[in-house]
């Protein structure tokens, strides 16, 4: 059997995955409010030219979100799967393939004991990429030597099936790095979505201020349709998060201040 186990590549640091979840947390708040928005105009529709175009840059933001949250859970999908896909594989190739060509290896060194050192593992092959270009060197070396290694219980057949699985293997890592990048892509635009989301909602809001001034019980409906639950940092989590509206009454006048 080999001597060294091959684990899985180094996993992100802690802070890097609290920040990511954090501004995953706070977009997916705001596109939220954005939806809360958009049922408070059917509710209370206004005719007028501005506030349409504001809805229907709204409408469309809101939709840009739906496609890249769909973008983003199937890239996830694609990364898991081809992971697990990797998993497998290496499992198989260790325990047969790889396997095999080591003992091979070990009593062909009695005629040709350098041929020992070209198929050991070292201790340092702990990511994906380190174990394929490993295992790849090995089969190049067996079938370089097989006329030699033949002679030692070399089979061709776990040859040629180590070589179709390195190809199954290099399938799998192009698959889980096109995932990722959809994923990463629609994770950084889904920012940039919701913020959009956001600025429409700043310029609904002194229209609906003005034109429901008088009915104190429709900017209350207001003011919690364009609130964002403010999400707690990772720094210095909290239990719970409290509604903070995009566009708090200021008191005595003066602007409105944004919640994010």
């Amino acid at each position: 059997m080999l001597s060294h186990p091959l684990t899985a590549g180094c996993a992100r640091s802690p802070p890097a995955k609290r920040r990511n979840r954090f501004m995953r947390a706070r977009s997916r708040r705001k596109i939220e409010m954005g939806r809360q928005v958009l049922e408070f105009n059917r509710l209370h529709p206004d005719t007028g030219p501005g506030f349409a175009s504001a809805v229907a840059r709204l409408q469309e933001r809101l939709a840009r979100a739906d496609q890249l949250a769909r973008q983003q859970y199937e890239g996830r999908s694609e990364v898991h799967a081809a992971t697990a896909r990797k998993r497998k594989l290496r499992q198989v190739m260790r325990s047969a393939h790889l396997d095999h060509l080591i003992n091979v290896a070990q009593i062909a060194s009695v005629e040709q004991p350098e041929v020992l050192e070209k198929f050991a593992f070292s201790a340092d092959i702990t990511t994906y990429l380190a174990f394929q270009t490993a295992a790849a060197s090995m089969a190049a070396e067996a079938e370089s030597r097989k006329e030699f290694l033949t002679k030692h219980g070399l089979s061709e057949e776990v040859v040629t099936a180590l070589r179709n699985n390195l190809d199954e293997f290099e399938t799998a890592v192009e698959q889980g790095a096109a995932g990722r990048l959809a994923h990463v892509g629609a994770s950084a635009e889904l920012i940039t979505v919701s913020d959009d989301i956001v600025q429409v909602v700043k310029v609904m809001n002194g229209m609906v201020q003005l034109r429901y001034v008088n009915q104190p019980e429709v900017l209350a409906a207001w003011e919690a349709a364009s609130s964002v639950f403010a999400t707690p940092r990772p720094e210095k989590p909290v239990s719970g998060g409290s509604p903070t509206p995009v566009f708090p009454a200021p008191p005595g006048g003066g602007e409105a201040r944004p919640a994010a």
